[in-house]
C-alpha cells in the first residue's frame, strides 16, 4: 500500500493511497446505507411497537408512543458521544477498524429490536432493552459520520474530494428511502393486528442481516491512515490543539442541520399542521423530493471541485436566510405547492450536504481528523437539527407557526456569516 504525497508534514499520520478508489467508495456508501436504514426504521415503526413495549396509561392512549419518541431523542443525543469515542478510535486505530465497529454496533442494536420482548411478557425489561438498543444505535450513527466521512475524503483522488464527499448523503438518502419503503410495504400487505404483533420486527431483522453484508464489504476496503509509526493521539487532542476548527464546524453545521431536518423530515408535518395538507400526498411528495435530493448530491460535489466550497456554502446559507420565510408562507393545500417548495429547498440544501464531509475533513490534520469532525458536527446536529421538528411544532401549538421560518432563517444567517468571514477556501489545499 503506497503512501500519498498528501501526508501532513509533522501534523500526524500519513494518508495511504488505496488500491481501488471505487471499492473504497462502495465500502463507505454501502455501510452508510445500512446505518441510516436502521436509524430511520425506528421512527417509521414506532407507532406499531410502542404499545408492545411500553405500558399503557388509563388516561392517555398516546403515552406509549410519546415514550417511544422520547427514546428516539435519547438516541439522538448519543451521537456526539459516538462522534467523540469512535472518532478517537478511528484516529488511533484506523478508519476501517472504526467503520467495522460502527456497523457491528448498528447491527447489534437492530437485532435487539427484532427480538425485543413485550412489556406483557418481560415487564420493565422490555423498555430497558429498547433504551439500550437505541443508545447503541445512536453511538453507532455518531461514530459512523466521523469514520466514514474521513474515510471517504481520504480515499478520493486529486480534485475529487467534493464528489466523494457527496456520497455521504447519497447513501443516507438511500437508507431512508429503503426504510420508508419497506415499512410502508409491510403496512399495506399485513393486517393491523399482524403488523402490531410481529410485522414491525421484520425490518429490524433485515437491518441486522444487512449489517453482516456491510461488514463483509467493509473488511475488503483499504485503510487510509498509517498508524504503526506514529504516537496515537489522545481523545481531546483535537480540542486542545485545534479549538478554532472545532468551533468552526459547529458554525458551518448549524444551518445545514436545521434545514436538512426541516426539508427532508419535518416539512410534510409542517404543511399538515399549518394548511391542513393531506398526509398521504405529503408522504408521496416527501419520497419524490428525497429521490430528487439524492440525485443532486454528486452534481453538487463535482461543482464544488470546480468552483470551490465557499461559493456553494454562501449560496446555500444566503438562500435559506432570505427565502425560508417567504417560501413557507407560499405553502397551500395544493400538491404542486408543497412539491415545488420542497424540491426548491433540496436544490439549496445540496450546497451544504454534498460538500460538508469535504469541508470538515479539510479543516483538520489526519492525526485528529475523525474525532475533530465527529464530535462538533454531531453536537451541532443534536442541538439544532434534532430539535428542529419539536421547535416547529411548539411554535404551531403556541399559535405562531410563522415564527419557525424566522428561527430557521436566523440560524442560516449565523452560518452564512461564518462562511463569509471565518471560512477559507480549501478545495485546492492538500489534505494535511
Amino acid at each position: 500500500m503506497a503512501v500519498s504525497a498528501e501526508a501532513g508534514g509533522g501534523s500526524g499520520a500519513p494518508i495511504a493511497v488505496p488500491r481501488s478508489r471505487a471499492r473504497q467508495l462502495i465500502a463507505a456508501s454501502v455501510g452508510n446505507v445500512v446505518e441510516w436504514y436502521d436509524w430511520y426504521t425506528y421512527s417509521f415503526l414506532a407507532i406499531y411497537f410502542a404499545d408492545q413495549v411500553f405500558p399503557k396509561s388509563a388516561g392517555n392512549d398516546l403515552v406509549p408512543l410519546l415514550s417511544a419518541f422520547a427514546v428516539f431523542a435519547v438516541g439522538f443525543f448519543m451521537r456526539p458521544v459516538g462522534g467523540l469515542l469512535v472518532g478517537s478510535f478511528a484516529d488511533r486505530f484506523g478508519r476501517r477498524s472504526a467503520m467495522t465497529l460502527t456497523i457491528v454496533l448498528m447491527g447489534a442494536g437492530s437485532l435487539i429490536m427484532a427480538i425485543l420482548p413485550t412489556y406483557e411478557n418481560a415487564g420493565i425489561l422490555a423498555p430497558l432493552l429498547l433504551v439500550i438498543a437505541r443508545l447503541v444505535q445512536g453511538l453507532s450513527v455518531g461514530g459512523e459520520f466521523a469514520a466514514a466521512t474521513t474515510f471517504l475524503v481520504e480515499s478520493a483522488g486529486p480534485g475529487r474530494r467534493g464528489l466523494f464527499s457527496s456520497f455521504q448523503y447519497v447513501s443516507t438518502t438511500i437508507g431512508q428511502l429503503i426504510a420508508s419503503g419497506l415499512a410502508a410495504g409491510l403496512a399495506s400487505a399485513l393486517s393491523k393486528g399482524d403488523m402490531a404483533s410481529w410485522g414491525w420486527r421484520v425490518p429490524f431483522l433485515v437491518g441486522a442481516v444487512a449489517s453482516l453484508v456491510g461488514l463483509w464489504i467493509r473488511r475488503s476496503a483499504d485503510e487510509t491512515l498509517e498508524t504503526e509509526k506514529v504516537e496515537r493521539p489522545r481523545m481531546f487532542e483535537f480540542l486542545r490543539h485545534h479549538p478554532r476548527q472545532a468551533l468552526l464546524i459547529v458554525g458551518i453545521t448549524m444551518a445545514g442541520t436545521i434545514t436538512y431536518y426541516t426539508w427532508t423530515t419535518y416539512l410534510p408535518t409542517y404543511a399538515k399542521l399549518t394548511v391542513k395538507f393531506d398526509p398521504a400526498d405529503a408522504l408521496l411528495i416527501g419520497t419524490i423530493s428525497l429521490i430528487f435530493f439524492g440525485l443532486l448530491q454528486p452534481l453538487g460535489g463535482m461543482l464544488s471541485d470546480r468552483i470551490g466550497r465557499r461559493p456553494m456554502l454562501i449560496a446555500f446559507g444566503g438562500g435559506f436566510t432570505l427565502l425560508t420565510v417567504p417560501g413557507l408562507a407560499l405553502l397551500n393545500d395544493s400538491f404542486i405547492s408543497l412539491l415545488l417548495i420542497q424540491c426548491a429547498g433540496m436544490v439549496l440544501l445540496t450546497g451544504f450536504t454534498s460538500i460538508s464531509a469535504a469541508v470538515n475533513a479539510e479543516l483538520f490534520p489526519a492525526r485528529v481528523r475523525a474525532a475533530g469532525i465527529g464530535f462538533p458536527y454531531s453536537l451541532a446536529v443534536a442541538l439544532f437539527g434534532g430539535t428542529g421538528p419539536y421547535i416547529g411544532t411548539a411554535f404551531t401549538d403556541a399559535g405562531n407557526p410563522g415564527l419557525f421560518g424566522w428561527y430557521v432563517s436566523a440560524l442560516a444567517l449565523i452560518s452564512t456569516l461564518v462562511y463569509l468571514f471565518a471560512l477559507k477556501e480549501t478545495k485546492d489545499q492538500p489534505l494535511r
